[in-house]
């Protein structure tokens, strides 16, 4: 399947998302072995964004294996594994439709062989994170002990997302073992030092839309003049910029939908509680909130 990621790259998958040798490397260097630069990889990335998310995602199968490979920079979210399983099924839905007759095959008694997924992020965050971990699909059911059922031998569905950390100082040895992914390791670090350079030398308490959008300016004319990702930066410098931004401010704007987010269910929260007959100081002890968020008290 053509992927078709006009308008929608992320840095990552303008980078690595069509390069099947990084991607050969990338996976040989997780896995700590060599894989033949000869093996084929064949590329299957879903064409459009995860629920509204940019697309920092890149599948590829390589011999019996599909890889669900995404780079993550912001914390880690802990429905991940949910949102591979939707991601997996779509992936699969496509493998069976290029099959001759696959569409009809599922419906038949054989068997029908399809490649063993791996789900890899690569977390490139500000926040402190691990070297390594497993996020699991299991941690999200709902408990059933209230139904008297035992629920730590059964699973019957799994799904476990390995999480990387490849910030500079972290995984170095399977870092370094593919160009394009060193570099972009040190690209989004110099982009970090520079930003914060600017932030300390404006005294500002938070960097400004000017101090990201300098910062990522000076990163891209550093990795030129250092030979860092030299041909992709004076390819698509001021490209790269751009998406950067937009990621950095698709970023922002997910951490104001959230503080919104509970906002809203704190004030779901205030009128349940005003309605039980507390006054608006109980409920504001309660809640821990301002007492004049509280509409009640507005009002007054």
């Amino acid at each position: 399947m053509e992927a078709n990621r006009q308008h929608k790259n992320s840095v990552f998958t303008l980078l690595l998302g069509q390069d099947k040798d990084a991607l050969r490397e990338i996976y040989g260097a997780i896995e700590g072995v060599f894989i033949d630069p000869n093996f084929e990889v064949t590329v299957d990335t879903l064409d459009d964004v995860l629920f509204m998310d940019r697309n920092n995602d890149i599948s590829f199968e390589i011999g019996d294996k599909l890889v669900i490979l995404m780079e993550h920079q912001s914390s880690i979210n802990p429905n991940m594994p949910l949102r591979m399983l939707f991601y997996i099924a779509r992936i699969y839905e496509n493998i069976i439709k290029r099959m001759k007759g696959g569409e009809k095959k599922i419906y038949s008694s054989a068997e029908i062989k399809v490649p063993r997924p791996e789900f890899i992020v690569l977390y490139n965050g500000e926040a402190p994170y691990p070297d390594e971990a497993v996020v699991k699909l299991s941690s999200l059911f709902a408990d059933t002990v209230f139904m008297n059922l035992d629920n730590a031998p059964r699973i019957p569905l799994e799904l476990s997302v390995k999480i990387y950390n490849i910030n500079e100082g972290h995984n170095s040895k399977m870092v370094r073992k593919n160009a394009k992914l060193k570099g972009y390791s040190i690209f989004i670090g110099k982009v970090r030092e520079f930003t914060e350079e600017l932030r300390i030398a404006g005294n500002h308490e938070k960097p400004t839309d000017e101090d990201k959008r300098e910062g990522i300016k000076r990163a891209v004319k550093w990795c030129i003049e250092n030979g860092v990702l030299k041909d992709f930066m004076l390819e698509h410098g001021k490209e790269v910029g751009s998406m950067l931004w937009t990621e950095w401010n698709w970023d922002d704007a997910k951490e104001v939908w959230q503080e919104e987010a509970k906002a809203e269910g704190r004030m779901e929260d205030v009128t349940k509680l005003l309605k039980y007959g507390l006054t608006p100081e109980q409920v504001s002890e309660a809640l821990e909130i301002p007492i004049n968020s509280i509409p009640v008290y507005q009002m007054r």
